[in-house]
């Protein structure tokens, strides 16, 4: 790579703007909650057909009534060569409708609407920069594939599977998430995400004429509560937080089950394994009362391994390249970056720079996200990084 080829490359993206406005667009207004698949058809149609227009064939997987996912590879590929995961998702957390009432707009260098900035536009950057690859004649010796599920939002519970055996297969991941802050930071780091749940089983008495021969489930739980949160370490990075509780049949009647669903957050692998350990050794401290525990971290941590290290610098000097500065950063929420960099160098956060995931004020700009699919191009053409 060199200077002459990042201006070329830059000089591509930037002359595509109205492509991808039009992509963008074209994503938006195709909604895709996650909870609604049967909702999805449009949106993997106009995907489809963009990935068709830059060379690469696609196809659906997943299971019948449930989230269809998109793998796409090169019409044309050596065989043996060496693959690099481009990683997005296509469903968002806005319910059919949203569009109507906050459509797609272009404000000068901002675009707002549902699912812009989170993530469509990063597919639309996927897509400008497989054509700035075919165009302008660009040799990839580490060949791209793309895979976009359709439940990522949702804690991609039926696409984590195929994340993690493409992931296995992959020089490197690139994660089109969006851009972390008003700089775009890159997410070298995302702390791991657990989801417990922890059922108290009592027995039930009257309150007012037996209350002695019952075991109250909600008191057990208020201890059980408190134990989870001394878990909190705001040092070491850990996060444990009782979101929801419920319990109880009727306020004259000592309680018989009470429940708790359980948000957890940890900075490495090795904590999740600790803190899972250690919530499912809790027992119960109230006479005839007993805890049933469920849940484990299901997005492990992504660290700051050598590999990924080695990818971070491709992508400091890449970026330098392009005239572009790069700034990184830990992310306290998960993406499929997290699966992926268990098995191979990952880098997040190449997406969309803006701000408003999941708000109403969601929004990009335009020609920073612009700059990030020539970033995302010119690092589909870097060699190989395990070398």
């Amino acid at each position: 790579m060199c200077a002459s080829t990042a201006a070329r490359v830059l000089d591509y993206i930037n002359g595509q703007s109205s492509k991808f406005l039009e992509l963008t667009k074209a994503l938006v207004d195709a909604e895709s909650p996650s909870a609604q698949p049967e909702s999805h058809d449009e949106v993997r149609r106009v995907l489809r057909l963009a990935l068709a227009d830059v060379g690469y064939d696609s196809r659906e997987t997943g299971f019948l009534n449930l989230p269809r996912h998109i793998f796409a590879v090169p019409a044309t590929r050596p065989k043996g060569s060496p693959s690099q995961l481009l990683l997005g998702h296509y469903d968002t957390v806005w319910p059919v409708g949203t569009v109507a009432s906050r459509p797609f707009s272009v404000d000068g260098n901002t675009v707002h609407g549902p699912g812009t900035f989170d993530m469509k536009a990063g597919l639309a950057q996927i897509v400008l920069a497989l054509g700035a690859i075919r165009d302008l004649e660009l040799e990839t010796a580490v060949i791209p594939i793309v895979f976009v599920n359709a439940d990522e939002e949702i804690g991609s519970r039926t696409s984590t599977r195929y994340v993690r055996w493409l992931a296995q297969h992959a020089d490197r991941a690139l994660v089109m998430e969006p851009a972390l802050g008003q700089r775009g930071d890159i997410k070298t780091e995302r702390k791991g995400i657990g989801r417990f749940t922890i059922t108290v089983h009592g027995k039930a008495a009257h309150a007012g004429l037996d209350p002695e021969a019952g075991a109250s489930a909600i008191l057990e739980l208020s201890h059980v509560i408190q134990k989870l949160f001394a878990l909190n370490d705001v040092e070491r990075g850990i996060t444990v937080n009782v979101g929801t509780v419920d319990g109880g049949i009727q306020p004259n009647v000592i309680a018989p089950h009470s429940k708790a669903i359980v948000d957890v957050r940890v900075p490495t692998v090795e904590d999740g394994v600790e803190i899972t350990r250690t919530i499912h050794a809790l027992e119960a401290t109230t006479p005839n009362v007993r805890l049933h525990i469920e849940g484990s971290i299901g997005r492990p941590a992504m660290q700051s391994t050598p590999r990924n290290r080695r990818l971070w610098e491709v992508a400091m000097q890449t970026a330098a390249e392009l005239g572009l500065q790069l700034h990184e950063a830990r992310a306290g929420g998960g993406s499929d970056g997290n699966t992926a960099s268990q098995y191979t160098a990952t880098l997040d956060g190449l997406g969309p720079v803006g701000d408003g995931a999941h708000a109403v004020h969601e929004h990009l700009l335009i020609d920073k996200t612009l700059q990030r699919a020539a970033l995302l191009a010119m690092l589909m053409i870097a060699p190989p990084i395990e070398g």
